[in-house]
């Protein structure tokens, strides 16, 4: 099982053909439950007074342990709610019995009318990770042999557990200049320390960390990688939480410095795309959903704890059916389509199915789009807080050479 917090995106608007009244969320039972009562909210009036939601969460995971926190998230408008998104804030921790953590904040903050767009995160944690090398194709297929000062050593085909201290922060700013267009730019910081191959009787040099940063000129027990960001967007999502229709399309173009800390240079290509589409105008919530995001190194190196794979989109949901990092590659493709139906009359409850598939290079023979790795699998939701459609997420994914899992997190996964 793996316990993940994600994000909540932005509102673009109030949908007032939705039945609020008729919908209960978890929000509205546990206040009604120790208050005694549920006041409904104008979302016309979250500009003046906001919104915000707190739930605990549970879940276990075999490297972390029993892990217990808690997930919140707010939304405010910063402009007439007919022409301005809905800026929301997300905020979550945990702490396990393998005394491992992490606390993560999110926000996406509009101004009047969407003509300045601030959207941020931060992650700091101590976690653990199993590793399996570059590339997909093989269960186990290694990073070859390597020759360093006249010693030879044999490839390791093996998979080698890694903990590691993270810190991520990103932030960056967009200005609207069409109708959904938007440009932006902004600046990205990613520590890793404290990186312990938690190997055993295992020498060091056997493990993947250690044969790619030696091969590529990386200290092995700490790096980073820090970079400049320039963005093209388009948005015309009717809801960003929980879209029931439209599109979403984000170029990235990131090059990390070393002026700004990064210990080698590169460049990289980020693309992503997703598209809505509601089946029903009597039950909007009746949507298939298609998400594609890549990662194209075009030049340079990146440090082998940053490099692009299953859960390394910026909310960690890509790949459900595997664990985070399961598969990664100098270059990453990612593909899923999930169909989301609700449950229960009052939208309390919800379900999805999904499945997915990812390919990703090596620095030996694989090429990306030679091997599929494919995942499927179904899921539960509870409406968190109705007016801004977020959502308490618990699937169930299988995947290629026997992996499976539950995957917690707040939002849809995208």
């Amino acid at each position: 099982m793996i316990l993940s917090v994600c994000t909540l995106f932005a509102q673009t608007e109030v949908n007032t053909t939705d039945s609020l009244e008729s919908q209960r969320d978890a929000n509205g039972i546990l206040s009604s439950f120790f208050s005694g009562n549920s006041k409904p909210i104008n979302p016309v009036n979250m500009s003046k007074v906001g919104s915000w939601s707190v739930l605990p969460s549970a879940a276990y995971n075999p490297s972390v342990g029993f892990a217990i926190g808690a997930i919140s998230s707010g939304g405010k408008y910063f402009g007439d709610p007919v022409n301005t998104t809905l800026s929301v804030i997300n905020a979550g921790a945990y702490i396990s019995t393998n005394k491992l953590s992490t606390f993560e904040f999110k926000h996406n903050a509009f101004s009047s009318q969407n003509q300045w767009n601030l959207q941020g995160t931060m992650q700091i944690g101590k976690t653990i990770a199993k590793d399996n090398g570059l590339g997909t194709g093989r269960k186990s297929f290694g990073d070859g042999e390597l020759h360093m000062n006249d010693q030879h050593f044999p490839n390791n085909p093996n998979e080698f557990p890694v903990r590691y201290v993270y810190i991520k922060m990103n932030e960056r700013i967009y200005r609207k200049v069409a109708q959904h267009f938007y440009v932006g730019a902004g600046l990205s910081f990613n520590f890793y320390s404290h990186i312990d191959d938690d190997r055993k009787n295992i020498p060091i040099t056997e493990t993947h960390n250690f044969r790619y940063s030696i091969k590529n000129g990386y200290p092995v027990n700490a790096y980073q990688a820090n970079g400049i960001l320039v963005n093209f967007q388009f948005n015309n999502r009717d809801q960003p939480n929980r879209p029931f229709r439209g599109i979403y399309a984000d170029v990235i173009l990131k090059e990390n410095e070393i002026w700004l800390g990064s210990n080698r240079k590169a460049m990289q290509l980020k693309v992503e795309f997703r598209k809505y589409w509601s089946l029903s105008d009597a039950q909007p919530e009746n949507v298939l959903a298609f998400w594609h995001w890549a990662s194209y190194l075009i030049n340079g190196s990146v440090p082998y704890l940053d490099l692009p794979g299953t859960g390394s989109d910026a909310y960690g949901r890509i790949g459900r059916a595997f664990i985070i990092g399961r598969f990664k590659g100098l270059s990453f493709v990612y593909n899923e389509a999930e169909y989301r139906f609700p449950l229960t009359a009052n939208k309390l409850l919800s379900g999805v199915t999904f499945v997915n598939v990812e390919s990703a290079n090596n620095q030996r023979d694989i090429k990306l789009f030679r091997y599929w790795e494919p995942g499927a699998g179904v899921g539960l939701r509870l409406l968190f807080n109705k007016y801004t459609r977020s959502n308490l997420c618990i699937d169930y994914g299988r995947g290629s050479y026997g992996s499976s899992g539950f995957f917690l997190g707040l939002n849809e996964v995208f």
